[in-house]
């Protein structure tokens, strides 16, 4: 146990106990020796200021203030570590988007009189990103700060299927990170209705002094999250599908959806039960695992498997 983890946790311990700790209960606890209890224990007064008073008639430390509590922000060395690696996965994950030097160099400086080097983690620390489409950084800020702010905004969008540009005005919910892209959960004031948005085909983004409108938690679950996938709206069918037993020991592990239900079959295949509205993006991870899945329903999400299975196999 380090000396961070170790000031940490005699202020645990003095802070929960309405009497005073043994010293031996306090070496126990902090795994270490008389004098370095003793440094600890004058570290804390001198340099934090704890109000640690010995009573001699229980042989022990306490407090002799209920309310104190460590200076500053506070945090053990794992959690600083765990924080060091979540801002690793954030500056690898998009690049750019946000500006996390700061936040590293804190991180950086409270773990300096820890025994660990934070730069092996990091250098160990390493992130994949698999068809990722970067937004551009100005139009994330402006939108998360809109988000953040409740506002309205105002954007041009470029939409992918059919190419068209279009203005219109927001009211932004939840800004979503979704295999490694990021979109907008906003209200449509042009199409009044709740629409997702694609971060990298947002050309520009003004906020607006207009207040967002508001929309219950429940009823953004509802519309987004029942779907399968990005896409939204209320599950209209349910796909069965079957894999075999090679590919079923991967398959039977993960989440395609909060709703999904899945069955061991006696040969050693699995099959999943998954609801969906939009089957695009259900398809193309159908498609993924070839011959080692089998659409048994609806009859025209099988007819469309083969469809395309048929034209892939056109190409050759």
């Amino acid at each position: 146990m380090d000396r961070l983890t170790r000031i940490f946790r005699l202020h645990q311990l003095l802070a929960t106990h309405r009497y005073p700790v043994s010293r031996a209960r306090l070496e126990q606890e902090l795994e270490c020796s008389r004098a370095t209890l003793t440094r600890i224990l004058a570290e804390m007064r001198d340099l934090l200021g704890a109000p640690i008073a010995h009573d001699a008639e229980h042989g022990g430390y306490r407090y002799t203030q209920t309310s104190f509590e460590l200076p500053g922000l506070w945090f053990t060395p794992s959690e600083l570590y765990a924080l060091l690696a979540a801002q690793k996965l954030l500056e690898e994950a998009q690049p750019g988007l946000l500006d996390l030097a700061p936040l590293r160099q804190r991180i950086e400086k409270l773990l300096r009189g820890a025994h660990r080097s934070q730069e092996e983690l990091t250098r160990r620390v390493r992130v994949l990103r698999a068809a990722a489409r970067q937004p551009d950084t100005r139009i994330f800020q402006a939108l998360a700060d809109a988000t953040a702010r409740r506002q309205r905004v105002h954007i041009r969008y470029l939409g992918r299927e059919r190419g068209s540009e279009t203005e219109r005005d927001l009211s932004p919910q939840r800004l979503i990170h979704y295999r490694d892209n990021w979109y907008l959960d906003a209200w449509c004031h042009l199409r009044e209705e709740l629409r997702s948005f694609a971060l990298e085909r947002v050309l520009t983004a003004k906020s607006l002094e207009t207040a967002a409108r508001e929309l219950a938690d429940a009823e953004l679950d509802a519309h987004f999250k029942q779907s399968y996938g990005i896409f939204s709206g209320a599950p209209t069918h349910t796909a069965t599908l079957r894999f075999s037993p090679q590919r079923a020991r991967w398959v039977a592990e993960e989440s395609w959806h909060s709703a999904q239900q899945g069955e061991w079959l006696g040969d050693g295949r699995y099959e999943l039960a998954v609801p969906y509205s939009d089957p695009r993006e259900l398809l193309l991870d159908i498609l993924k695992y070839g011959p080692d899945v089998e659409v048994l329903a609806p009859d025209e999400l099988r007819r469309a498997v083969v469809e395309r299975l048929q034209a892939a196999l056109g190409q050759y």
